[in-house]
């Protein structure tokens, strides 16, 4: 797949991973439109690379169909995804005085990181297989999972279930979309600077980042936006799950 010239869309790229990769992308020569809720940023970034920018819930039908007729208006039919938007607090089973947690904190997380990456998957796939292929293939899909996929942590069942979630479904999906020539990626990060543990102490990012083996630091946004551009550019990479974490390996706790 060409980046230059084609049109990508980005979910989350109003910050963190979301962002490098909407830069990367737009740096190749995409046609760059964001998906967030964060209109402040979303705008501002989308203007940084000259790209667009929609205030869109993933979770929401509708409202990613309009988003897909917006993108597809002002930049043509997009050939790249990349689901990058999810949220990550913790949740544990039980709360402190031993009784459970209300339902809606599990099945929140679930319906932004797992629902709403296939939302917009099938939306954005809808729209692909009505296009021309080209050369021999029609586009790419490269959703967002995490280490805590296959190691989460004490306090993210919800988030490692969501995650793993995106791990699972992308192989049937994968399997599905061949005979139209759309390729489908997972990429799983481990523990990247992002907004959220900018908000920590330097101290507690300085530990988190001594957890990593080699290199012995946080992962940064421009390293996962390297990788999606390279997912991008191989068309042998396909229903397979990369991931990107510095050997890290995460304890219960």
């Amino acid at each position: 797949m060409d980046i230059n010239g084609s049109a990508a869309i980005v979910t989350g790229g109003a910050s963190g991973l979301g962002q490098a990769t909407a830069e990367r992308l737009a740096s190749r020569g995409a046609k760059v439109t964001i998906l967030d809720l964060d209109q402040e940023r979303g705008l501002a970034n989308a203007s940084a690379i000259g790209g667009h920018f929609i205030s869109t819930d993933v979770t929401d039908e509708a409202s990613v169909e309009a988003a897909m007729a917006e993108a597809e208006a002002k930049h043509g039919v997009a050939r790249i995804l990349v689901n990058c938007a999810g949220i990550a607090p913790p949740a544990k089973v039980l709360d402190k005085n031993g009784s459970a947690n209300p339902l809606s904190h599990f099945s929140k997380i679930v319906s932004i990181n797992l629902i709403g990456t296939f939302n917009v998957l099938s939306k954005f796939s809808e729209r692909l297989v009505q296009a021309e292929p080209l050369a021999e293939e029609r586009g790419v899909i490269i959703n967002t999972a995490s280490v805590a996929a296959f190691e989460a942590q004490v306090g993210q069942a919800a988030y490692g279930a969501s995650k793993a979630g995106v791990v699972g479904m992308m192989l049937p999906v994968a399997r599905e979309f061949a005979r139209h020539g759309i390729r489908v990626m997972t990429v799983a990060p481990g523990i990247f600077w992002t907004p959220m543990l900018a908000s920590l102490p330097q101290e507690a990012q300085d530990s988190l980042g001594k957890q990593v083996p080699f290199p012995n630091r946080l992962g940064k946004p421009e390293e996962f936006a390297q990788l999606i551009e390279s997912i991008v550019c191989n068309p042998m990479l396909n229903g397979e799950v990369i991931r990107i974490d510095g050997a890290i390996r995460m304890a219960a706790k």
